[in-house]
C-alpha cells in the first residue's frame, strides 16, 4: 500500500424533500456550510507517516453515516442510495446490504451487543435490522419529518431518534413503542447521542443550541448556546463529563466541548476551514475526531483542545467519524461516496 501524509499545525497556535434536488432547510444550510474552500497558505510539519487509508466502495450516492460494531470486526454505512451496507472491518468486503427505506438513509448505529443494527431516514422512519442476517425486525413510524440521527442506549433496551419536526423520540428497542417524545423550542433536531450510563440525551438543534435531557423523565437539564452555526453532530465523552458538538459555517469550522454539570463551555477547538459534520470521542476519551466540509478529518488531544493530526483522502465533504472499540482505527464516511477505513497506530 502507498503512503499519506498525516500533518499537524504548528505555524499558528489554536484559537480559544427526498433527494437532492429537494432538501429540507436544515439540508439546504448544511450543503452551504459545509462546502469545500480553498485552503489558506499554512506551514505544515510532517509528524508521521501511516498506510494509506483502505478505502470501501459500493456505495452509488453519498455516505452519510458510518459505525462500529462493538467488537470492532464490523463497519455500517448509510447513504443517499437509500441503502444501508455492512463491511468487514478487516478486508473491507461488503457483506451485507440493507434495503428497505424509501429514501436516503442519514444516520447508523450498532446496538451495543452488535446484533441489531438502527437507521434513520428522509423517509420518516427509524428501522431496526439483524446485523448478522440482514432481515428487517422493526420499523418504527411516530415523527413526521426527516429522522436525521438515531443512537441506542449503552444497554441496548432503548432507542433515539432526532428528527426535523423537532423532537428527539426515545422507544423501546424490542417492542417499537414510543416511550418519551422531547420537544424543542425551535427548530429541528439535527442529531442526538446517549451519555455512557444512559441516564442523559444530547441533542443538536437547528437553533444552535446543545440541549441535555434526562433519558427517563424527558426533562430538559441544560441548554448550551454560543454555537456559530447548528450542532450537526453531539458526543458524550466515555465518563460522561464532557460533551462534544460540531458546527460552524462555510469558512469556519469549531468543534465546541463542554462541561455537562456546569454546562460551562471548556474548550474551542478551531482548525477546520468549512462547518463540523460529526465527531467523536476516542475510547479512553482522550482524544477527538471532527469530519469537516473541508474534506478533512482531524484528531485533537480532548485536554488540551490542541490539533494533533489532520487526515486527508476524500474527494469531498467528510460527514461522519467513528473510533473504533479499542481506538486504534478511524472510520469515514463522505459525499465522494467511499467510506475509509484509517490506521491510528503509531509507528517507528
Amino acid at each position: 500500500m502507498g503512503l499519506v501524509v498525516v500533518c499537524v499545525w504548528f505555524a499558528f497556535p489554536l484559537l480559544g424533500g427526498q433527494e437532492r434536488g429537494d432538501r429540507t432547510n436544515a439540508d439546504k444550510q448544511q450543503a452551504d456550510s459545509t462546502a469545500p474552500v480553498k485552503e489558506p497558505a499554512q506551514a505544515l510539519q510532517v509528524l508521521e507517516a501511516v498506510q494509506e487509508p483502505l478505502t470501501l466502495k459500493g456505495h452509488t450516492g453519498d455516505v452519510k453515516s458510518v459505525a462500529f460494531s462493538a467488537d470492532g470486526k464490523r463497519l455500517a454505512s448509510g447513504s443517499n442510495d437509500k441503502t444501508v451496507r455492512i463491511w468487514d472491518a478487516t478486508s473491507g468486503q461488503e457483506t451485507l446490504t440493507l434495503k428497505g427505506h424509501s429514501s436516503i438513509v442519514t444516520s447508523v448505529a450498532f446496538s451495543p451487543d452488535g446484533k441489531r443494527l438502527a437507521s434513520a431516514s428522509y423517509d420518516q422512519t427509524v428501522r431496526v435490522w439483524d446485523a448478522t442476517n440482514g432481515q428487517e425486525t422493526l420499523t418504527l413510524k411516530g415523527h413526521t419529518h426527516t429522522v436525521y440521527g438515531v443512537a441506542f442506549s449503552p444497554d441496548g433496551k432503548r432507542l433515539a431518534s432526532a428528527s426535523y419536526d423537532r423532537t428527539v423520540m426515545v422507544w423501546d428497542a424490542t417492542s417499537g413503542q414510543a416511550t418519551l417524545s422531547l420537544k424543542g423550542r425551535a427548530g429541528g433536531v439535527m442529531s442526538v447521542a446517549f451519555s455512557s450510563d444512559g441516564k442523559r440525551l444530547a441533542s443538536g438543534n437547528e437553533d444552535r443550541t446543545v440541549k441535555v435531557w434526562d433519558a427517563t423523565s424527558g426533562q430538559e437539564t441544560l441548554t448550551l448556546k454560543g454555537n456559530p452555526g447548528y450542532p450537526q453532530s453531539v458526543a458524550f465523552s466515555p465518563d460522561g463529563k464532557r460533551l462534544a458538538s460540531g458546527c460552524g459555517t462555510r469558512t469556519d469550522g469549531t468543534v465546541k466541548v463542554w462541561d455537562t454539570t456546569s454546562g460551562q463551555e471548556t474548550l474551542m477547538l478551531k482548525g477546520h476551514n468549512s462547518a463540523v459534520s460529526s465527531v467523536a470521542f476516542s475510547p479512553d476519551g482522550k482524544r477527538l475526531a471532527s469530519a469537516s466540509g473541508d474534506r478533512t478529518v482531524k484528531l485533537w488531544d480532548a485536554t488540551s483542545g490542541q490539533e494533533a493530526l489532520t487526515l486527508k483522502g476524500h474527494a469531498h465533504i467528510v460527514t461522519s467519524v467513528a473510533f473504533s472499540p479499542d481506538g486504534k482505527r478511524l472510520v469515514s464516511g463522505s459525499w465522494d461516496g467511499t467510506v475509509k477505513l484509517w490506521d491510528m497506530t503509531p509507528r517507528p
